[in-house]
């Protein structure tokens, strides 16, 4: 669904890009909170979502390479709004699909640079919103369990998908630049993305179930699941100790010790985080290759009712890395493969290092001493 150059006139496109920059910097506020453990609800591992943020950028960008048939000669690939949210949390998951979005503009001519706060409305806040919305309220519902999680993450990317398609028919009717009925625009974008929707469903539950099957608490939408460990102290506990033989009655009992707590014990994310990047790394290496030639879903209603009439060359057409291929050579396999793998490495560098700076300058902040206010002058 990334819209190219030409679909949407520049006011509307700059309108859009006004709302794409409030929401990432809402959204790296929000992150902050996220990364360091405090995002709403809190829970066991919240402070552990920074190892993952990056990869899940990653991930993501490996598998929207990876196109599957949904009819008519028409593909579609994930969004990965829903994903991104459900594992890393919302603000986290607008961010996760901002940079991936970011990669794909700059280096492989993927969706128009004037549009790129089009796309970032659509497919990386408009999805997210929608999504762990629509997975809150699920969760609230729903039994308390790994696989009420897991139910709610299918229909949360279900509906997020379509909801995606409505934006950008909304988008659309505001500014599009040919002269097309939006109700028919509406019901081909729409009827197009449920089936689509279906995809994202699937391979969102897939993604969230593996995850929370092996590592529930680095999952952020799981985060309710884990129970707080409880002591159980012994019933002598907090009572003062009998008196020292050098002790009077008058003098007052020390105050008894607390126990320490038993540490919590932390487990490694490095198998994980191995995991993810192999898998990732096979999905745009190797993988892509293998994936649907037709267009997608845009792209196809693009083309059949004539929204493609003024479409404009894109400002990175000539990069090296145009189309998903390295130019130069000459086994289409080979160059699919690098590129994808060279996409991966570069959305995880940049998503890896926004995440870090983020959680550290949290850190940094919480851990800043308050200024101490000036004690009150003595009065003679």
């Amino acid at each position: 669904m990334h819209v190219p150059d030409g679909f949407i006139n520049a006011p509307v496109s700059a309108a859009a890009g006004v709302v794409a920059a409030a929401a990432v910097a809402v959204s790296l506020r929000g992150a902050r909170r996220e990364l360091a453990g405090g995002g709403t609800g809190g829970g066991t591992g919240a402070d552990r979502t920074a190892p993952l943020a990056g990869l899940v950028a990653a991930f993501i960008f490996a598998v929207q390479m990876l196109n599957f048939p949904v009819a008519a000669g028409t593909s579609g690939h994930l969004l990965g709004g829903a994903l991104a949210a459900i594992l890393v949390g919302p603000y986290t998951g607008v961010l996760c699909v901002s940079v991936v979005l970011l990669m794909q503009g700059v280096l492989f001519a993927d969706g128009g640079l004037t549009a790129l706060g089009i796309n970032i409305s659509d497919m990386a806040l408009t999805t997210t919103v929608v999504a762990y919305g629509v997975f809150r309220l699920l969760v609230k519902v729903l039994p308390r369990s790994r696989r009420s999680i897991t139910v709610a993450s299918f229909a949360a990317a279900l509906l997020s998908v379509p909801a995606a398609a409505v934006c950008f028919t909304a988008l659309y009717a505001l500014g599009g630049t040919t002269d097309v009925p939006i109700g028919k625009v509406f019901t081909a974008m729409v009827g197009v993305h449920v089936l689509i929707g279906i995809g994202e469903a699937v391979i969102t539950a897939l993604t969230v179930g593996a995850v929370i099957a092996v590592r529930p608490d680095l999952v952020y939408g799981a985060r309710d699941l884990a129970r707080p460990l409880q002591l159980r102290t012994s019933p002598l506990a907090g009572t003062a100790p009998a008196a020292a033989p050098d002790q009077t009655a008058d003098e007052p009992a020390p105050a008894p010790i607390p126990a320490p707590a038993p540490a919590t014990p932390r487990r490694s994310t490095r198998p994980l985080w191995l995991a993810g990047l192999a898998a990732a790394l096979l999905c745009a290496g190797g993988l892509s290759y293998y994936a649907s030639s037709s267009p997608d879903g845009l792209e196809k209603v693009a083309h059949d009712k004539g929204l493609d009439t003024k479409t404009e060359a894109h400002a990175t057409a000539d990069s090296p890395l145009a189309d998903y291929s390295v130019k130069d050579i000459a086994n289409p396999r080979l160059a699919g493969g690098l590129a994808g793998v060279i996409g991966v490495a570069a959305t995880l560098a940049v998503g890896t290092g926004v995440f870090v700076v983020l959680r550290r300058r949290k850190a940094a902040a919480d851990a800043a001493p308050a200024v101490a206010a000036p004690a009150p002058a003595e009065q003679d």
